[in-house]
């Protein structure tokens, strides 16, 4: 990845913004391998019974309708719901990988060629910037956090 100088700014570290096609290729590649992975799970019938994502005809809004009634069904019932709802947007960061991959594994067979591909996905990433600088400064700053009582 080449580093450019935002426009008008002088070549200063700070200046700099990081230029790379990766984003877009990973995009492709990801979407490529969910659709064939979605596939292999409706062939080989592994998709969840209330399982909303990911599923050909269902959404958010079959979704909460599946809550809706739910919810409507227990009131008619006289039984009392508890709705629990969590943002999981950030989940992906805390998987051990290990984990998931044993279940990509065990619980969607997924084996040979394509659960090489995964464990090497999912293993050794690293990022390398490369940029050409005439003159680069680094300050060390030091932080010190203190304990609260």
């Amino acid at each position: 990845m080449e580093g450019l100088t935002k426009p008008g700014l002088a070549i200063e570290y700070k200046n700099f913004c990081p230029v790379s096609n990766l984003r877009s290729v990973s995009k492709l590649t990801e979407g490529a391998v969910a659709s064939q992975l979605m596939e292999h799970r409706t062939v080989s019938n592994l998709h969840l019974k209330f399982h909303s994502a990911y599923k050909k005809n269902h959404s958010t809004e079959s979704a909460l309708l599946k809550v809706k009634n739910d919810t409507l069904m227990n009131m008619e019932e006289q039984k009392v719901t508890l709705l629990v709802l969590l943002d999981l947007s950030s989940a992906f960061d805390t998987v051990n990988h290990q984990v998931l991959l044993e279940r990509l594994r065990s619980r969607f067979g997924v084996t040979g060629t394509a659960f090489d591909w995964f464990a090497s996905y999912l293993s050794g990433r690293v990022h390398r910037i490369s940029m050409v600088v005439l003159q680069m400064h680094f300050i060390l700053i030091n932080v010190y956090l203190r304990a609260s009582a």
